[in-house]
């Protein structure tokens, strides 16, 4: 066990240098893009929610290397070469005169960044978690994805202060610099811990298995299901073709793809083996089923992952045309991304001390509240964020009138700190969607998916990117609401309607939600 303790410890330092290298690029990318590549307001915070996006989408292209081929540790270590490499690119192209404001190397350097971060995502915790024996999984894990969690938190708070501030008053050439030795540090880090590390074999990808349902029950299209339900090819019954899964019951929806259950003469060769592309056992069938299930809840957290997005994008732009000084200080606009995380530090041991017990006594149930409620609440703040920002924004524009600044590309005499407010309701937003949402994931996928689920759970933050800079470009391209001078602007339609979405986004969701069947009772 204190071995175990011990060696967890290389993965989460190696996790916090990632954190804060990843964050610390992304916090201020919208800045870097305007002021380096000289890109307009829109492009740029387009530019940065795509990079965001990507990041995370190729968390999928980490956990399938790892989970068919390579395993947890020697994905982690490739991918973590190319994040290194990545940020040389990016250092290079910021201090070399040949390569300043070259597009072409800026965005090779950020999207090898993108690779390299976002497949050791689904990795890193994973690995962490294999440190440990399975007896510890209720103890020990439990301790180890708490730290986890934590590391990633405070990583991102270091970003959003430190780092920023050190771009934005030492240079890009310095902070991209100190980033570089960072990731190397993290590279080292874990190269250090390779002998003690317990290394599981990759097993095979979900991927493959769902695709061997889709395939099998076409094949069988045109057979009858049997009345007889136990006359289906069973897990119990075929242990091999188990793949370390449970045993799943059997479920009336999506019945088509019951027949890849369907036992056949043709289904085994003449040696009497059998092909796994004409035959699945109702486990491995009802995998397939818990994902389809959970397809129409998971597209509904994709707006909220957009309207984190905004806090380094679009929250940005509505900052740097605020006054940011306080005193003698000058306040970077993307800093302001620290009161989300403080607020996520700070919120989430109180919704287990007071929330919980409060929730408890009303609803009846041990947790308080089930995972799809907490979700659901964190939706609701998305709403009352953006509606923060809509007003705010208003009232900025009715102030760059009254002192006739409308027509001149300057900060207006209002505070930035009044942009506090609408980082902390996504912070709060953050702890009931974000965290109800992992939990609702790996509590409702079957054994052998959970690391699938958990990777959609990454994805919605990439389509959330995607969402951002769709609705960017689409409303300045329709509309004119955000040109490079935002006091001609109107950026407050643009949060007014993003407010509107999230509220037809809540009322989806509270339609599947309420639909929606637990797989074990809460």
């Amino acid at each position: 066990m204190k071995l175990s303790y011990q060696v967890s410890t290389y993965i989460i330092g190696t996790e916090f240098c990632v954190c804060v290298a990843y964050f610390g690029i992304g916090r201020n990318l919208a800045v870097y893009l305007k002021t380096e590549l000289l890109e307009d307001s829109v492009t740029a915070a387009a530019q940065a929610s795509m990079w965001q996006g990507t990041s995370f989408l190729t968390a999928l292209i980490g956990a399938y290397v790892a989970d068919s081929h390579w395993g947890n540790y020697l994905t982690i270590v490739i991918f973590t070469v190319i994040y290194f490499m990545g940020l040389v690119v990016l250092t290079l192209s910021t201090s070399l005169p040949f390569l300043k404001h070259s597009s072409f190397t800026s965005y090779l350097g950020l999207y090898m960044v993108a690779l390299g971060a976002g497949a050791t995502k689904p990795c890193m915790s994973a690995f962490g978690a294999d440190q440990f024996d399975d007896a510890d999984k209720t103890t020990a894990k439990g301790s180890f994805f708490s730290f986890y969690y934590l590391t990633i938190t405070i990583g991102a708070l270091l970003a959003g202060t430190v780092v920023v501030w050190i771009q934005d008053n030492y240079g890009w050439t310095i902070g991209f610099g100190l980033l570089t030795i960072l990731i190397g540090l993290a590279f080292t880090n874990l190269l250090s811990g390779s002998k003690f590390y317990r290394c599981r074999k990759p097993v095979g990808s979900p991927f493959t298995r769902m695709c061997q349902v889709i395939v099998a029950a076409n094949r069988k299209f045109n057979m009858d299901l049997p009345e007889n339900e136990f006359l289906l090819c069973k897990a119990t019954e075929k242990s091999e073709m188990r793949q370390g899964n449970e045993d799943l019951e059997n479920t009336p929806e999506f019945s088509f793809l019951n027949k890849a259950s369907i036992v056949s003469a043709s289904d085994f060769t003449t040696a009497g083996a059998l092909n796994p592309w004409r035959l699945c056992t109702t486990s491995q069938v009802e995998e397939l089923k818990s994902i389809l299930r959970l397809l129409p809840i998971w597209a509904t957290f994709i707006l909220f992952a957009a309207v984190s997005t905004q806090e380094s994008t679009v929250f940005v732009e509505q900052g740097i045309f605020m006054n940011t000084r306080l005193g003698s200080l000058n306040i970077p606009p993307a800093s302001l991304t620290t009161f989300d995380v403080l607020t996520v530090i700070v919120f989430t041991p109180l919704y287990d001390m007071i929330i919980i017990p409060i929730a408890r006594q009303f609803t009846g149930k041990e947790r308080g509240l089930s995972h799809l409620q907490r979700a659901g609440i964190g939706l609701f703040f998305s709403i009352i964020a953006m509606v923060s920002a809509a007003l705010l924004e208003a009232k900025r524009l009715e102030v760059a009138s009254e002192e006739g600044l409308v027509h001149k590309n300057v900060a207006v005499s209002m505070s930035i700190l009044w942009q506090i407010p609408q980082h902390v309701l996504v912070g709060i937003g953050e702890v009931f969607n974000q965290i109800g949402m992992l939990a609702f994931f790996y509590d409702q996928a079957p054994d052998s998916t959970r690391s699938l689920c958990l990777a959609l759970a990454l994805l919605t933050i990439s389509l959330g990117g995607y969402v951002t800079s769709i609705i960017l470009t689409i409303t300045n391209l329709v509309f004119g609401w955000i040109p490079d001078n935002l006091n001609q602007g109107h950026l407050d339609r643009f949060f007014w309607l993003v407010s509107g979405l999230c509220l037809l986004n809540l009322a989806v969701f509270v339609y599947f939600a309420s639909r929606y069947k637990y797989k074990r009772s809460l």
